[in-house]
């Protein structure tokens, strides 16, 4: 049976790779993966269950094998070579004065191939600089161009709430973040707050976005009327996860947080309809003043 792992490198990049389950590979295993036309080297970080027969194993990368003592040792040695390389791509860059952001490089376990990662404004044309990279390190190089919210699961950090950010620990696929999701979720419009490391829109406003739309049923909303058992007032706030809003006495001036349930909203269009009724009838006695004194008006320019 083949099982399917997640295996992560040393720059931090994360892939999925197989391996017959007789290998016996468990979470923290170093190993050998052959993908591509490359072997790579790189730690199983989690296993993820048994291989689905739909999927089409050519397309995943497959392990070898479990790494040995000996395979360690080399795979040192290209980070270091790595570390090198970054160097002389640095000095490359700020040769050819490419607008570029170098983030990491990665040696295969074969050293047949060299990734460098980097982040740019706009497109980069690196074809000079391949050509110098190739010469000077004499294998394969290829350039590989990631987003800023890439960029950060890459480097990897932690968020505001204090733990791992998500796009390291278990996010795969970023999905489109909105502003109004933030709206939708009662939160501070103010860009510090509602944005990540990545100086985007934090992640987590997507997959907790459902969860905030069913709280909010029933919820009243900021600034209505509402009646309390302390008075009548006007709702100044509220805490979707806590279900509680927080009333403003108009009578005490007092602040008072209750349950959604203690309260109970008035709703202003029954005054509204008083108050249009009056205004009609007030309308309708101007226009009944306005004929009678025409009528007046007529009936003496008869007589004269």
């Amino acid at each position: 049976m083949n099982l399917l792992f997640e295996i992560e490198l040393d720059t931090g990049a994360k892939y999925e790779a197989y391996a017959d389950e007789s290998l016996g590979l468990k979470k923290n295993d170093f190993c050998l993966i052959r993908k591509d036309k490359y072997l790579d080297y790189g730690k199983i970080s989690k296993f993820i269950g048994n291989l689905s027969t739909e999927l089409n194993n050519s397309e995943i990368p497959k392990i070898d094998r479990k790494a040995t003592m000996l395979d360690k040792s080399k795979a040192n040695e290209n980070q270091m070579r790595a570390k090198s390389a970054y160097r002389t791509a640095v000095t490359q860059i700020e040769k050819l004065k490419l607008q570029m952001k170098l983030l990491n490089v990665h040696f295969t376990y074969d050293r047949k191939l060299v990734t460098f990662l980097f982040t740019a404004e706009g497109r980069i044309d690196f074809r000079q600089l391949v050509k110098e990279l190739s010469q000077i390190l004499n294998t394969r190089i290829e350039l590989r161009q990631i987003g800023v919210r890439d960029e950060t699961a890459v480097l990897g950090g932690l968020g505001t709430c204090g733990q791992t950010l998500c796009c390291c620990r278990f996010l795969k696929k970023f999905e489109s973040i909105n502003v109004k999701m933030a709206k939708e979720q009662d939160l501070s419009l103010n860009p510090t707050n509602i944005s990540g490391m990545c100086g985007r829109l934090k992640c987590c406003l997507k997959y907790e976005h459902e969860d905030y739309i069913e709280l909010d049923k029933g919820m009243p909303r900021r600034g209505s009327s509402c009646e309390c058992a302390e008075g009548v007032g006007k709702i100044v706030d509220r805490n979707l996860l806590t279900q509680k809003v927080t009333v403003y006495l108009n009578e005490s001036a007092k602040y008072l947080t209750c349950p959604k349930e203690e309260i109970r909203v008035i709703y202003p269009n029954k005054y509204k309809d008083i108050s249009s009724s009056k205004q009609e009838t007030t309308k309708k006695k101007n226009e009944e003043v306005k004929d009678t004194k025409k009528t007046e008006h007529c009936k003496k320019n008869r007589k004269n």
